[in-house]
């Protein structure tokens, strides 16, 4: 059984509650269903249309949710398309959004999905596997030494983006295969000076693979084309709350909302992003980068 708890659930229950009562939700990324299922049993009157891309988190989903009927949709798709599923679910506006961004425990736990350092399997990373898109291992095998160390540096904020990168070109180079997360672990652990990896301070595979899912589903420009479509999504009154757990999307949530504020498109619910506390991350370890801003459109 896989553990699922939606991280900061009171905070965001509490954020949505301070605008007009919801009647039409979107949950940008449902996964296994908690944040909906918390929502549904809340507000009695509330219909939420659930989205993902990964098909076997919807399928759990469903079953979990199933008691609730008509009052939950779900769609298989990436939320960058937000307005057109807005539109096919037959609204042109909604009360509410929720985005829970970056990998659920599910993935994580399934180390056929290859978002986790600590698993050994193949080297996918993508959210949605039956897309055609390409793999963390296709990037890996093709991308030339300036743009993966980019990709690095840029997505996965990692300082050694350099050496790192030097380290899997050469063995790729060198024929060494990088089809799976361990092959990639192993490079960098013994390719790394011990020294070094005690300076990191983490695990030195973390940002890389950070930075390679990111790459791999476009989690910056889909995130950067939803905030673009909900101003016109969001009926005044209604709220958009966003869970993130890196700097990069904070950044990306903390622009937007300032930049509807200016245009006088309502009012920013959080001074700062809203963390978790500690006895929270003491029962979630997954909670302990999370934070969570709120807008009020109206």
């Amino acid at each position: 059984m896989i553990s699922h708890v939606p991280v900061m659930l009171q905070e965001v229950m509490d954020l949505l509650s301070s605008g007009i009562l919801p009647r039409r939700l979107v949950d940008a990324t449902v996964g296994l269903g908690g944040y909906s299922e918390a929502f549904l049993r809340r507000w009695d009157d509330v219909a939420i249309l659930g989205l993902d891309q990964d098909g076997d988190a919807l399928d759990r989903a469903r079953a979990r949710l199933a008691s609730f009927g008509s009052r939950m949709t779900f769609r298989q798709g990436n939320f960058s398309r937000i307005d057109e599923w807005i539109n096919a679910w037959g609204c042109r506006e909604v009360d509410g959004a929720v985005f829970d961004l970056g990998v659920s425990n599910m993935q994580l736990s399934e180390g056929d999905r290859g978002f986790s350092f600590q698993m050994d399997g193949p080297l996918d990373m993508r959210m949605d596997p039956r897309s055609g898109a390409e793999t963390a291992a296709d990037l890996l095998r093709k991308t030339s030494f300036a743009e993966l160390a980019r990709i690095f540096r840029e997505y996965g904020e990692e300082s050694r983006a350099g050496v790192m990168t030097h380290l899997l070109i050469k063995a790729r180079d060198q024929g060494v295969p990088l089809d799976r997360t361990g092959d990639v672990v192993r490079v960098l652990r013994e390719g790394l000076p011990a020294p070094l990896q005690r300076k990191l301070g983490t695990h030195p595979a973390r940002k890389i693979f950070q930075a390679l899912r990111i790459k791999i589903n476009d989690e910056l420009g889909s995130l950067e084309r939803a905030l673009g479509a909900l101003p016109e999504l969001i009926s005044s009154g209604g709220t958009v709350v966003v869970v993130s757990y890196h700097s990069l999307e904070d950044r990306m949530v903390k622009r937007r909302f300032l930049e509807w504020k200016q245009a006088g498109r309502g009012k920013i619910l959080t001074r700062k992003p809203l963390v978790p506390s500690e006895a929270e991350v003491e029962s979630n370890y997954k909670a302990r980068s999370a934070k969570a801003r709120g807008f009020r459109m109206g």
